[in-house]
């Protein structure tokens, strides 16, 4: 579940007439603090994006849906479960701790930003 902060920065960019990538970016980089802090897990700075551009559609940020087969699939949210228990919720979190953190380092996004930007060269 995102801050009450970050969803009040995305809503102010929208207001500004920033695109809804621009206001999306504010959930992806609370995600990716997430990740940093060990209350996320990610393999990968591109599964950390995906992770903070769910949340923003889930905020309502209206971003495109991802992929051809999400785009055909209607938007029927799915019920949430009822919470683990807590033993469940501690061994959930512990494993988070043990996921690494380097995934979202500097280091990790810039080579995720650079080679974003080389396949978006390459397609035009």
């Amino acid at each position: 579940m995102p801050s009450k902060t970050t969803t009040r920065k995305a809503r102010q960019d929208l207001r500004e007439g920033k695109s809804p990538s621009t206001a999306a970016g504010e959930f992806v980089r609370e995600e990716i603090e997430h990740v940093r802090e060990g209350k996320h897990g990610a393999r990968s700075p591109k599964q950390a994006i995906a992770i903070g551009l769910s949340e923003a559609r889930r905020a309502g940020i209206p971003l495109k849906p991802r992929g051809k087969s999400a785009r055909k699939r209607s938007t029927t949210g799915r019920k949430r479960k009822t919470s683990p228990s807590p033993r469940r919720a501690a061994a959930a979190r512990k494993a988070l701790k043990r996921e690494p953190h380097r995934t979202v380092s500097r280091r990790a996004l810039s080579r995720q930003a650079r080679s974003a930007a080389r396949s978006r060269r390459k397609s035009r």
